[in-house]
């Protein structure tokens, strides 16, 4: 049985004559008739009377046509749906995001998106760099924002910008009014607040921390950054994030550290040869577009609200 046979049959018990859904279809009369009786020549039984002046249903093509109807509506809605999903007017997008990113790149990329395609409904959540390849392998994420430092065979990556991390404290921390950068021996004396151990922020401050002989005094460690700014700004703990946290914030400030750390390459991460949603590729090209509003960590990205 193929679709046209449905609309065919549909068609002819509309018009009540062969002659009128030819013409409504655009098809010859015999074609028509030849499709309706391998239609009927399936289902094994009439389906159409054509004994009186109009072509009616029959018992049997009555109670075929109730359910021919729905599967045909049902259908068409599906065709809507691909339609809608490939012109970004409805959709899923599931994007996952290193925590030390989620603040100052996420947030904005996804309003900028949400912006540009309200349709589409925006999955976030925040994931250590390795739990982000394990869902992109098992497709169960679409999009990662993390760093370059991918161990995943089967997850690709292209650059984004360079990030650089630096002390941040609240504005009435001592170290807000320094005015140069904090060395090894002053940064050992302060209490910190950290990333916990298993995220990729975290690892690098401790790599940086063992390559320079620093111990560090460990007072706090979270699995949320908002909840370490949140720490900060409140009260006299600091701690080491992307320096463009401090953007947009105005009781936080950053302080450049000596030696600094190296800085690393912020990359968006998706499934080696996996499929790409139109919203996955227009939430790529986004952040293609405006990817140079977050290069140097230094700088934030402009505030749209304003433009």
């Amino acid at each position: 049985m193929l679709l046209r046979h449905i609309r065919y049959l549909l068609a002819v018990a509309e018009q009540g004559s062969f002659t009128r859904a030819a013409l409504t279809l655009h098809v010859s009369q015999p074609a028509l008739s030849q499709q309706i009786r391998q239609l009927e020549d399936q289902m094994g039984t009439q389906l159409l009377d054509r004994s009186g002046r109009t072509v009616r249903p029959t018992d049997a093509g009555d109670a075929f046509l109730a359910y021919a109807r729905r599967a045909l509506a049902e259908l068409e809605a599906g065709s809507r749906a691909v339609r809608d999903v490939r012109d970004l007017s409805s959709g899923t997008l599931r994007i996952a995001c290193a925590p030390s990113f989620s603040a100052y790149l996420m947030a904005p990329l996804a309003q900028h998106f949400h912006d540009r395609h309200p349709g589409i409904t925006l999955w976030l959540e925040e994931m250590a760099q390795e739990e982000i390849e394990a869902a992109l392998g098992a497709d169960r994420i679409d999009l990662g924002i993390a760093t370059s430092d991918v161990h995943a065979e089967d997850v690709e990556w292209q650059p984004l910008h360079e990030e650089r991390l630096g002390l941040i404290v609240g504005k009435q921390h001592p170290i807000a009014a320094l005015g140069h950068a904090v060395g090894t021996t002053m940064l050992e004396s302060l209490p910190l607040v950290l990333l916990s151990a298993q995220y990729a922020t975290r690892m690098k401050i401790d790599s940086h921390f063992r390559h320079h002989g620093i111990r560090p005094t460990v007072a706090m460690e979270a699995d949320s950054m908002e909840t370490i700014i949140e720490i900060v700004r409140k009260g006299r703990l600091a701690t080491i994030l992307p320096n463009a946290v401090v953007h947009n914030r105005p009781s936080l400030r950053a302080a450049a550290l000596a030696p600094v750390i190296e800085t690393r390459q912020v990359a968006l991460l998706q499934r080696r040869g996996g499929y790409r949603s139109a919203a996955a590729r227009a939430f790529v090209a986004l952040a293609e577009e405006e990817k140079h509003l977050f290069a140097d960590g230094d700088r934030a990205p402009p505030d749209r609200r304003s433009a």
